[in-house]
C-alpha cells in the first residue's frame, strides 16, 4: 500500500488546532469560578487539541492506496476502518483537484467518479500535484485497456 505525502498530516493537525481555538473561544465566554486558576476555555483547547491531533495523525498512519491489475484498492479510517474496491471498468471519470488549502501546502487530491450508485466517487488527498497527474494518467490508461478488454470478449 501507498502512503499519502506527510505534508497532509501537518495541513490536517493545523485544521485541528484551528476548530479546538475556535471551540475554546466559544467556551472562554461560558461563566467560570472566579477562583479557577485555568478558564474553561484553555482547558476545552487543550483537551480538544489532543484528541482531534491524536485522531489526524491516526488518520494519516491509516491511509493507504494501491494501484493493481484490476482496480484501485483504498484503505482508510479510525474508527470506522474502509476499505474500498474500485473496479477499472466502473471509473468514469478522474480528477485532480487542489482546494486553496493543497495549493499553499503543495498538495493535491484526486478524485476517481464511478458509475452506479449514488455518491459514486472516491477521493485520495495528500498526494504531489505531480503524483495525482500521474496517477490521473495511469488509471485512466488502464481504464480504457479494460474497457477494451471486455468489449473484445463480448
Amino acid at each position: 500500500m501507498e502512503n499519502l505525502n506527510p505534508r497532509i498530516r501537518t495541513v490536517w493537525i493545523l485544521v485541528a488546532v484551528l476548530i479546538a481555538a475556535f471551540l475554546g473561544t466559544i467556551f472562554r465566554a461560558a461563566p467560570t469560578d472566579e477562583y479557577a486558576e485555568v478558564p474553561v476555555g484553555v482547558i476545552i483547547f487543550v483537551v480538544l487539541l489532543l484528541l482531534f491531533g491524536t485522531y489526524q495523525l491516526l488518520r494519516y498512519r491509516n491511509w493507504g492506496f494501491e494501484v493493481q491489475d484490476d482496480a484501485v484498492y483504498i484503505e482508510h479510517g479510525v474508527l470506522v476502518h474502509v476499505k474500498k474496491v474500485v473496479p477499472f471498468v466502473r471509473i468514469q471519470h478522474i480528477d485532480s483537484r487542489r482546494g486553496p488549502v493543497e495549493r499553499a501546502s503543495g498538495l493535491a487530491s484526486l478524485v476517481i467518479y464511478t458509475a452506479g450508485s449514488r455518491g459514486a466517487d472516491v477521493r485520495i488527498p495528500g498526494l504531489t500535484p505531480e503524483r495525482a497527474d500521474e496517477l490521473r494518467e495511469k488509471l485512466r490508461e488502464l481504464a480504457i485497456e479494460n474497457e477494451e478488454s471486455i468489449e473484445d470478449a463480448v
